[in-house]
């Protein structure tokens, strides 16, 4: 894999930051390196390595849906490869939340394999060069408003949050040959049990654990054999999006609907259930349900849906301060030194300058067109899906 590189959700980190400066201004007609039309649809993120692009996406051939995995060329946007993995059946496809997509699922990319994953309709593993099949499988299960949460590499395994209507589970594929390694249940007593978080790989007094959040509960599994080592509940919190961030020797973790709430959780040797010892905070006001947060400076920075900017104390919990992000947002916001990128529902871009004790939106602009996809920055580029394009910002 090329040194420079975004090879998965929210980015090298999978917590929303990026090493290189960014653009500072542009339009939807200037400052923009190319843009190219896309012929499949959804809401997955772009990943990016060895000079290639990767999306997924969906297209309809009557009433048959494909779902289909293609690459692009970094300096062109010229398509490289494409191809179509899965067709999967009406009854696959039905009770689709209309924020959702049948490609919402961010791929990605580790020692030249491309993983693609469509929750209950297939995942795939697929070459980078030339986007030959590896292998195909498909755990099946009743979803709830369609897939949402991304695949995580740890070791040889490929891990995913399969939180279904019922039964919910995580699963390990194995990474050479697809086969499932281990595949966990929950466990935990909710009313409503789906949700579609991506679960973030950490090390913890020298003990690899893979933190997942789910319906009621975020736990932590033991990647040689899927156990739980310990969890931290919260109550009927469910629809979990946000993935879960790590800093200050702790991990926060947003608890989804009806009352979003962020928790900060003592990470260490734990075991058992945590919730009483470990939980040193929690905050209920402006909390996200959808976009993720990031973690800079001792602070902890929330954007809410409905485009609060929030920064608490990473250590207390206690706001610093909040900015107004006019705008309803999905997306999850990226951090590139103390710039900020955001990115509405509706398409308009902010660029915010983040201090200790402020927030200031330094610009804004609209490019016109809906997206739900988070952003990407690299190699001083901003790459950004949109409903109908996939774009590259260099700025003007």
């Amino acid at each position: 894999m090329a040194a420079e590189a975004w090879p998965q959700f929210r980015g090298p980190t999978g917590q929303g930051i990026a090493s290189s400066p960014g653009p500072l201004k542009w339009s939807k007609d200037a400052g923009i390196a190319w843009k190219v039309p896309l012929t499949s649809q959804g809401w997955s993120s772009p990943v990016i390595a060895d000079g290639k692009i990767i999306l997924t996406g969906s297209r309809k051939d009557g009433d048959t849906a494909h779902l289909t995995a293609f690459a692009l060329d970094v300096a062109t946007g010229k398509k490289l490869w494409s191809i179509d993995l899965f067709k999967p059946t009406a009854e696959e496809t039905v009770a689709m939340h209309g924020k959702n997509s049948l490609a919402s699922s961010t791929p990605v990319i580790a020692d030249g394999v491309v993983y693609v994953h469509f929750g209950h309709m297939g995942t795939a593993a697929l070459r980078l060069d030339d986007g030959e099949v590896i292998w195909k499988n498909q755990v099946s299960y009743k979803p709830m408003h369609g897939n949402g949460g991304s695949p995580v590499i740890v070791g040889d395994l490929l891990v995913v949050n399969a939180d279904a209507e019922i039964d919910p589970t995580i699963v390990a594929f194995n990474r050479e040959d697809g086969t499932i390694a281990w595949r966990t249940p929950r466990g935990q007593e909710v009313r409503s049990k789906f949700s579609f978080s991506t679960p973030l790989v950490v090390e913890t007094d020298g003990r690899t654990e893979i933190l997942s959040a789910a319906s009621g509960m975020i736990g932590a599994y033991a990647p040689e054999d899927g156990r739980l080592l310990w969890k931290a509940t919260y109550g009927e919190g469910y629809s979990v999006v946000p993935r879960p961030i790590v800093a200050e020797g702790m991990a926060y973790v947003a608890t989804g609907y009806n009352v979003p709430k962020l928790i900060a959780i003592r990470l260490g040797k734990a075991t058992g259930d945590v919730t009483k010892t470990h939980i040193a905070w929690e905050v209920t006001r402006r909390m996200p349900k959808t976009p993720s947060m990031i973690a800079t400076g001792g602070q902890i920075l929330a954007l809410d849906d409905t485009g609060t900017l929030t920064s608490l104390d990473a250590k207390s919990g206690e706001p610093t301060w909040n900015e107004k992000l006019p705008g309803n947002f999905s997306a999850s916001p990226i951090l590139t030194g103390d710039t900020l990128y955001a990115v509405t529902e509706d398409g308009v871009c902010y660029v915010v300058k983040i201090f200790p004790a402020a927030a200031k939106i330094q610009f804004e602009t609209d490019l016109a067109e809906r997206t739900l996809a988070s952003p990407v920055l690299l190699d001083g580029a901003l790459y950004l899906r949109t409903e109908n394009h996939l774009w590259k910002i260099t700025g003007e």
